[in-house]
């Protein structure tokens, strides 16, 4: 399996699968003096890891399975300073439940990876939880985000990502200080508890929902990117569609620009003072592939959880022959994944961000 690695200055290499031993990431090109420490990297960990108890605001719609998701440096950091050389940091699993999945040798879930990892690695791939297709492989890249993102506030550069939209219900109102006072990350508390509601009578009745994840990018400098192939929204949009879960993205207006006109799509400029300004920001504060200065702004498709606890329609097979067989999946699964996706949405923004701005020398 290649393609393991994410940029080329500040490079993340992630390894390990959902029911292995352990996961983590390797960062290469970090500068030196960066302050990192364990309890840094574990606050980002923290609002991505499952198994939130009853009395914890995160217990809605994640996962029973509990991780403390704790992070362990094994090098590239001394005295809480980064050193320059790679860092290395690693997170141990240590409540699989691997008979779960017991059923899923020989048979495929629906809207999973099973067939087709089948079919790439001949069998050898680690079926149980979806080994690297899982969205455990995500706790890596937040503590690899976690890092760039320390990188980030010595610049002012700040990353803010939250639940826009859930099981079809849509926020009324943006206050980011409402953001971690509720189970969704929305920053509308009264829409997240329609959010919240219609969850619980989904993992009633043992189905998902999907939603739409916004991030706000403040501060980064203008004129970062490249033209052409590595334009900032073409990487912006790698790293967000490398994410399992995540099956769209737009910048700005996006599609809805397909319905608008020039006339009113166009953001018109001004100068004052020998400062120019953007006068609207339908383009997402990316142009050519490059920024503008202002406020960089896309969203992100989240398809619904694939592991549903209903009886569904799928194909096992035996090694030599395919059959059609039904399935209903056991184990402990997310019925949202909104929350949770939100803090690797920052993470991959940060990496992505660090990367362009240590290959431009900023």
């Amino acid at each position: 399996m290649s393609a393991n690695s994410f940029g080329d200055i500040f490079k993340v290499t992630t390894f390990g699968e959902s029911h292995g031993n352990s996961l983590g990431c390797i960062i290469d090109g970090c500068p030196t003096g960066i302050l990192v420490t364990e309890e840094i990297i574990q606050s980002f960990l923290d609002k991505r890891k499952p198994g939130q108890t009853s009395n914890d605001k995160l217990n809605v719609n994640v996962t029973s399975r509990k991780e403390a998701d704790k992070v362990e440096i094994l090098s590239g950091i001394k005295n809480s300073k980064t050193e320059g050389t790679p860092i290395a940091l690693v997170i141990k699993n240590t409540n699989q439940n691997s008979a779960d999945y017991d059923n899923l040798k020989k048979t495929f879930r629906p809207g999973h990876a099973d067939y087709v990892y089948n079919l790439k690695y001949n069998g050898y791939e680690d079926y149980r939880g979806g080994g690297r297709a899982s969205g455990r492989e995500t706790a890596a890249r937040v503590a690899a985000g976690a890092v760039a993102m320390q990188i980030l506030k010595q610049k002012g550069i700040q990353i803010t990502a939250y639940t826009k939209k859930a099981c079809g219900i849509e926020i009324s109102k943006i206050d980011t200080s409402e953001i971690e006072q509720n189970s969704m990350r929305a920053p509308d508390n009264k829409a997240a508890k329609l959010m919240e509601a219609a969850i619980a009578k989904l993992r009633e009745d043992g189905d998902s929902a999907g939603g739409i994840v916004e991030c706000v990018i403040q501060n980064c400098p203008p004129a970062l990117g490249e033209p052409v192939f590595d334009k900032l929204d073409a990487l912006l949009s790698h790293a967000m569609l490398s994410i399992g879960a995540i099956k769209g993205i737009e910048f700005g207006d996006g599609f809805a620009a397909a319905d608008s006109f020039g006339s009113t799509n166009n953001d018109q400029m001004s100068c004052k003072d020998g400062k120019i300004s953007f006068n609207t920001n339908h383009c997402g504060g990316i142009l050519g592939g490059l920024s503008t200065g202002n406020k960089i702004i896309f969203r992100v498709a989240v398809k619904p959880v694939p592991s549903i606890f209903k009886e569904q329609e799928t194909v096992s097979f035996d090694g030599e022959n395919y059959s059609s067989a039904k399935l209903k999946i056991q184990g402990r699964h997310d019925v949202c994944l909104c929350p949770r996706i939100v803090p690797v949405v920052e993470a991959m923004a940060a990496i992505t961000i660090t990367d362009f701005l240590l290959k431009a020398g900023l």
